[in-house]
């Protein structure tokens, strides 16, 4: 059924044609300006649901300012309005700049038919549902954005790129709650219907990085006893997560790169392109940019995933946050363990605040339940929380086994470091793998 007004603003005129007979079936009034001159006019009087708008329409002029000048106009001339930038692929991160400053998605030229109509319908149903986060499949956020400046920056920026379809690399230290933020980007993404997928890149080991991925055929390899489809195909029109991209190694980065850019994949063992559609969001504690330098990951493959950066800051940065968090916590575990109207003492929401909390949230989750369970009344003091300053390493004279040692080494190397796991892995002469596996294995 058609329904809505599209304004379609290109200097070319035979893709205004192009366009105009594609949307016919779905738009029911499409207006085509050859001068973005006449963008007031036809606001005004057409008051269209979307506009379709191309980043240069000068010839020799290709630095895509007009089409964020533009951008800016009709936002303020209609904020409602949803507006979808038409660009070519070298222009790609001047759309990004658009997408923060109000823009619903990008389509690269050339383009695809049916992805431009989907892009489109998409931008519609936005403006109608006027703020666009409404998550299809009715899941409640699981996120805590907290009060600070940092976080609320950080949640206005996943609200503008959520219901897009751009690559995102969500960055911060452990424990921040990367897969959460995922999470949420899925929730408030066209694609919520379907379930996230996720994957721990660093819990794959490079023998079966393909048949996770990719999946194989029957007869693939000597297990291989039926075909199976990969984490990409069970991902199909949903998110696909990759956690811990960094621990990738570098051969593998090849192929992941090489899937992302054909938009298709090959079973172990097959022959047939299979086709993919999933939006990518990739999480990682490691510095990127420094690996790329250091030889250890691909410059192409980080642009391919970096379309848009996502940093979460370490707790200690967003000091008004953290007693509202561990009160969450406190409720949620006072009800786990039967312990209902349990509190913080003054002193120990004094102690909470001043704590580093270098393990971020997820220290200061543990602290918190451990403090409920030990505790023997109704209120939690100062000295029932178990934090940073509590968990220095012993004297070595204490300590009794190697087991013991090592992990003591691991916890005071991470600490120095700032939880920067390659800088970790660097000093104690290990790989970011054989440090991962042992994070794990002691619990850290």
């Amino acid at each position: 059924m058609k329904q809505g007004t599209i304004l379609i603003a290109d200097d070319n005129r035979n893709i205004l044609t192009t366009v105009k007979m594609l949307l016919e079936n779905v738009f029911q009034n499409i207006v085509a300006i050859a001068s973005p001159a006449n963008i007031p006019t036809r606001l005004r009087e057409d008051r269209p649901d979307v506009v379709l708008l191309d980043m240069n329409f000068h010839s020799g002029i290709n630095n895509g300012n007009e089409g964020l000048y533009w951008l800016r106009e009709i936002k303020k001339a209609r904020p409602a309005t949803e507006v979808v930038l038409f660009t070519a692929y070298a222009d790609i991160e001047l759309a990004v700049t658009g997408i923060k400053e109000g823009a619903a998605d990008f389509i690269v030229k050339p383009f695809d038919n049916e992805k431009l109509t989907e892009t489109l319908s998409k931008a519609y149903e936005k403006t109608k549902k006027g703020s666009g986060t409404a998550d299809a499949g009715g899941r409640e956020s699981t996120m805590f954005w907290g009060s600070s400046a940092v976080m609320e920056n950080l949640r206005l920026m996943v609200e503008k790129v959520s219901a897009t379809d751009a690559n995102i690399l969500i960055t911060g230290e452990n424990g921040t709650g990367k897969e959460v933020l995922a999470n949420e980007i899925h929730r408030l993404s066209n694609r919520s219907a379907r379930q996230m997928m996720p994957i721990d890149m660093g819990a794959i080991t490079e023998t079966l990085f393909e048949s996770e991925l990719f999946g194989h055929v029957k007869g693939a390899f000597t297990d291989a006893k039926a075909d199976k489809p990969g984490k990409f195909e069970l991902a199909e029109g949903s998110t696909l997560f990759l956690d811990e991209i960094g621990n990738l190694g570098y051969a593998l980065q090849a192929k992941l790169l090489t899937a992302l850019q054909r938009r298709s994949i090959v079973r172990v063992g097959g022959s047939t392109q299979i086709p993919i559609d999933v939006r990518l969001v990739c999480a990682t504690n490691c510095d990127l940019q420094l690996m790329v330098k250091e030889g250890r990951f691909r410059e192409d493959l980080l642009y391919r995933i970096n379309t848009i950066h996502l940093h979460l800051p370490p707790l200690r940065e967003r000091k008004g946050d953290v007693a509202a968090l561990a009160r969450i916590f406190l409720g949620r575990y006072a009800n786990m363990y039967n312990k209902p109207e349990m509190n913080f003492s003054a002193e120990a929401e004094e102690k909470i605040n001043s704590l580093p909390w270098y393990g971020n949230i997820r220290e200061l989750q543990h602290a918190v339940e451990k403090a409920v369970i030990l505790s023997s009344g109704s209120v939690i003091d100062a000295n029932d929380i178990d934090g940073q300053d509590a968990q220095k390493a012993k004297p070595m004279d204490e300590v009794q086994t190697l087991d013991e040692m090592e992990q003591r080494l691991i916890e005071k190397t991470i600490h120095d470091c700032d939880g920067n796991l390659s800088q970790v892995a660097f000093k104690l002469g290990i790989t970011r793998q054989t440090l991962y596996n042992k994070i794990k294995r002691y619990g850290l």
